[in-house]
């Protein structure tokens, strides 16, 4: 009984993928989805082309923001597993979505968390009669792969967004490509392309954040250079045995998928550009690129530009800290106008202080607003969110900004 609990890391068991989407389940799902996330306060805003004024004070909500499909149903597949397995340890590896709240729910309900590194100590404690949660994000193979070995039973909800990259990088390496992303290598759904990129076909990839990391790339492509201050400025951020001065000669781009389309399209643009300097005509055959940013990453983004073309005061960004997507979200707005960050309404402390994330500093930070939310000034405040934010806390920060104003609430309130 006890190998059966804690089976060796030889052991030949393999993990099953298990279904919980069946009608009278899912039923039960999205009623209590919409009673943790539901929102009449937004819908009445979308009924009101997206903006809402009482008073003095105008609130605008950007035409596409907030929960997307694969979120949707990454949170309607983790909430069904809890019903159909309510007496099993059911663990989720790392977060479902980049949302406290959301996170916060799971736990509630008794799904665990567990860390989503493949080296993570909590993995040895699985058995075959646990369920495992795989994210949003998906994973990277070595953890699946230890999952596969403990027997679990799998209930994947990783999003087709993230599954077309990982086809692509695939199919790079296959044909002898380096793939190069551009993404955040330590995110957790980076990591997981990236391994598809070395594990199905041992491949290789490198990943970029920065322009800047783009441009040094670049005149290595062309130029060369000191191969140790090559791999001492991207380490952590290549696959082993990678080598700049082999694995660049063939690259094929991608990108994790809440990245800013702009940029990615300025990294392929300058990266090809290296190549024909290089190549000359031989870059079309050394070279690809593949758009894959998710739709509705890029919704939100084009939502905001077009949002930014009107007169506002202030942009709130309502989201998770550590959320991609949300933050490129408070990138755009800040070339435009003063924008803030908030994790809930909350930060909003007063009509002066708005607790906030800094991109800069990477932290939380109280910062003094002036006279924005002075309710003898009009004024009009534009709210949007990434993809991983609930609508209930986009209603709370709305009701937030009203009240600070001293406006009555209670017209957005009725049924």
């Amino acid at each position: 009984m006890q190998a059966a609990d804690n089976p060796s890391p030889n052991s030949k068991k393999k993990s099953r993928r298990v279904n919980v989407r069946t009608p009278e389940v899912m039923s039960d799902v999205q009623t209590e989805v919409e009673s943790h996330y539901r929102s009449r306060v937004v819908e009445r805003f979308r009924n009101s082309d997206n903006f809402y004024t009482i008073g003095n004070t105008t609130v605008v909500l950007a035409k596409q923001f907030g929960f997307c499909y694969g979120v949707e149903r990454a949170i309607d597949l983790a909430y069904a597993t809890r019903r159909v397995f309510p007496d099993r340890r059911v663990y989720l590896i790392g977060e479902i979505i980049h949302n406290p709240e959301v996170n916060r729910q799971l736990q509630e309900m008794g799904i665990q968390q567990i860390d989503s590194h493949p080296s993570a100590p909590e993995l040895n404690k699985l058995n075959p009669n646990d369920i495992v949660i795989v994210p949003a994000f998906g994973a990277e193979i070595s953890l699946m792969d230890q999952i596969d070995r403990m027997g679990c039973q799998i209930v994947d909800t990783t999003c087709g967004d993230v599954m077309r990259v990982w086809k692509r990088v695939r199919n790079y390496s296959k044909q002898g490509f380096t793939s190069l992303i551009h993404g955040k290598a330590d995110h957790e759904e980076t990591r997981a392309t990236a391994s598809r990129a070395y594990d199905d076909f041992g491949g290789h990839y490198i990943v970029i954040l920065t322009i800047e990391d783009c441009e040094y790339v670049c005149n290595y492509i062309e130029n060369g250079g000191d191969k140790a201050e090559f791999l001492n400025r991207f380490e952590g951020s290549f696959s082993p045995d990678f080598d700049p001065d082999k694995h660049l000669s063939m690259i094929g781009v991608a990108n994790q998928t809440t990245m800013l389309k702009g940029e990615t399209e300025k990294i392929q643009q300058k990266l090809y550009e290296s190549m024909k300097r290089r190549d000359g005509e031989r870059a079309d055959e050394n070279f690809q690129f593949f758009d894959t940013i998710c739709g509705a990453t890029q919704e939100r983004q084009d939502a905001l530009f077009e949002m930014l073309k009107e007169k506002m005061d202030m942009l709130l960004v309502v989201g998770g800290y550590n959320s991609s997507n949300t933050t490129h979200l408070v990138e755009i707005g800040q070339e435009k106008l003063p924008s803030f960050f908030i994790r809930d309404s909350e930060c909003l402390k007063s009509f002066e202080q708005i607790v906030h994330f800094d991109l800069e500093e990477k932290k939380e930070k109280l910062s003094y607003s002036g006279n924005f939310f002075d309710k003898n000034f009009p004024i009009t405040i534009g709210i949007t969110a990434g993809a991983s934010c609930p609508n209930n806390l986009i209603e709370q920060t709305i009701l937030r900004v009203f009240e600070l104003r001293g406006n009555n609430i209670d017209e957005l309130l009725e049924e």
